[in-house]
């Protein structure tokens, strides 16, 4: 299926409302507000793909997936299938954030212990149980209960308000104040957290968002704005006028009798971000649990090999071009003829005139970036071809294809080639599928990969295709 990555925009999220609404992974970043929050930071995109939201995000230059969100149990499977494909065929990487702990034992399934996983402490949402934050019982919250007597006790003409998208501008006047502070820290972070509560507020309707707020004198002291996802309630936004003693606890307080009510179990916080003093506050609270945000960042067969191989057939070597065959190599890739039916043209990537060296370039690029291991098709001491083992995936698969100057065709170097690169991809690399293609006109190609043991497995208008496996 063609999958079509675009920009997050609100009536995109307003549309997904159902997927969050069912997603009860309890982690804050599967919540319609917190995607319309960090949007842009983010550079957010999605995808419907097999009937589940599919997220990619822009961060730092990396890209990362998040988890496929489904309507309907098993969907998610079909949709990480799909996902592997699309990033295979454009050779971007698989890097999935924020996997909630539930998907792990599908993402070890699929990709075994082949994989780099993290989990970063500072990521992880807190996870309250709601009526703790209600009562306030017990002795492990003495310190939340003083201070919230001690606020009543300072400002007894409080008030605890409901809000609403016409009160934006009220909620504005009290973001100007508190962000004197915040922004005094000088971090980027706390720079966006800011600018995403400023997108949420014209939206606070149209999302059914939670606002609440604490009066003193008729001027708002402390505000909070949540949103109902499955049992929890998530905490979007929490900020105080620290001048006010006891503002935090007792804007929790109020925020969770008013709005934690029928099905909702927890409360969820988010996360800290790694600031020393958000942390030492978010587990005074005594979380039930810190939810772990998985990054998981598979590892296809090419990423363990450390250099290019030298392999020996009954009449070739195959091993790496080097400088002392540049020219050569010049000539292969020059050859249009030779490369009608490669599958890649460098002309329609690069217009100048090029150099042996800009070739010889390309492919000790290629490697150095794993995507694929170039060698050379040697009869003695004389380059007749390449071989090459690409496009790997991540369920230990790779696939094929081989080139040969003319003058060396049709004596069965091409055959012993791919099998020699074969070979080395089942026993040295533990690849269990090669694959392979060809143009339907190059039935010359066709015949070869046939004799070479691989097996037809389908078509379409432009190829036939092939594989073969460690057990065939």
């Amino acid at each position: 299926m063609e999958i079509l990555f675009k920009n997050l925009t609100l009536n995109d999220i307003v549309a997904m409302q159902p997927y969050f609404e069912r997603c009860n992974w309890r982690l804050s970043d599967y919540s319609a507000a917190f995607k319309l929050m960090w949007q842009k930071h983010f550079s957010l995109e999605f995808a419907y793909v097999e009937g589940c939201v599919v997220f990619k995000e822009s961060y730092q230059g990396r890209t990362y997936l998040h988890y496929p969100m489904e309507l309907e149990e098993g969907q998610s499977e079909r949709a990480v299938d799909a996902v592997e494909g699309y990033c295979r065929e454009r050779n971007i990487r698989v890097h999935y954030t924020c996997v909630p702990r539930e998907k792990m034992s599908r993402m070890i399934d699929r990709y075994g212990m082949e994989m780099r996983i993290t989990n970063h402490r500072r990521w992880r949402d807190y996870l309250y149980n709601a009526g703790d934050f209600k009562f306030y019982f017990g002795k492990k919250f003495s310190g939340q209960r003083n201070h919230v007597n001690k606020f009543k006790k300072l400002y007894p003409q409080y008030k605890f308000v409901t809000l609403t998208g016409d009160d934006c501008a009220s909620i504005c006047n009290f973001l100007k104040r508190f962000e004197v502070r915040q922004l005094s820290k000088g971090t980027v972070m706390a720079r966006e957290e800011m600018e995403g509560v400023y997108e949420l507020l014209p939206h606070i309707d149209e999302f059914k968002l939670l606002v609440g707020a604490l009066e003193v004198d008729g001027e708002i002291i402390a505000l909070s704005i949540g949103e109902r996802c499955g049992e929890q309630l998530i905490i979007h936004v929490e900020k105080a006028l620290t001048q006010f003693e006891g503002a935090y606890p007792t804007m929790a307080q109020e925020f969770a009798r008013h709005f934690a009510g029928a099905g909702i179990i927890y409360i969820n916080r988010e996360d800290d971000s790694g600031d020393p003093g958000l942390r030492k506050s978010k587990l005074q609270y005594n979380p039930v649990r810190l939810v772990d945000k998985f990054d998981v960042f598979p590892r296809r067969a090419i990423d363990r090999v450390t250099h290019i191989p030298s392999l020996r057939t009954e009449r070739l070597t195959i091993k790496e071009i080097t400088d002392v065959n540049s020219l050569e190599f010049f000539n292969l890739e020059y050859d249009v003829e030779r490369n009608k039916y490669w599958g890649f043209n460098w002309r329609d990537h690069y217009k100048d005139q090029p150099t042996p060296e800009f070739f010889m370039q390309g492919i000790r690029q290629d490697f150095a970036n794993r995507d694929e291991i170039p060698m050379g098709v040697f009869l003695g001491e004389t380059l007749i071809g390449e071989v090459v083992l690409h496009n790997f995936g991540y369920r230990n698969d790779c696939e094929v294809g081989v080139r040969l100057f003319a003058a060396y065709e049709g004596k069965g170097y091409a055959r012993e080639a791919v099998l020699g690169a074969m070979k080395y991809a089942f026993f040295e690399m533990n690849i269990e599928t090669v694959l392979a293609k060809c143009f339907k006109q190059n039935l010359r190609s066709k015949a070869m990969l046939l004799g070479a043991g691989m097996k037809a497995c389908g078509e379409d208008e432009t190829f036939y295709y092939f594989k073969k496996t460690a057990a065939m």
